[in-house]
């Protein structure tokens, strides 16, 4: 699977060309699918275990970066 960085920057400041990958795309999704996901949560008790919301977050990235390459 292909994981680029989220926010490629490439910056030439002085005449040193540098490459500033940061996170991966695959992090970025998950952090985005988490966060829409755990949104309509009221409570702390809606939300349950963070662990779940996780794993379920990568596996949507991970499906996300898998039809990118379709």
């Amino acid at each position: 699977m292909n994981n680029p960085p989220a926010f490629p920057l490439t910056s030439n400041w002085h005449n040193e060309l540098k490459h500033y990958n940061g996170m991966g795309l695959r992090d970025y999704m998950a952090a985005k699918a988490m966060q829409a996901a755990i949104t309509g949560c009221a409570t702390r008790a809606e939300v349950g275990l963070y662990s779940d919301w996780a794993g379920f977050a990568y596996e949507m990235a991970d499906a996300m970066l898998k039809a990118r390459e379709q």
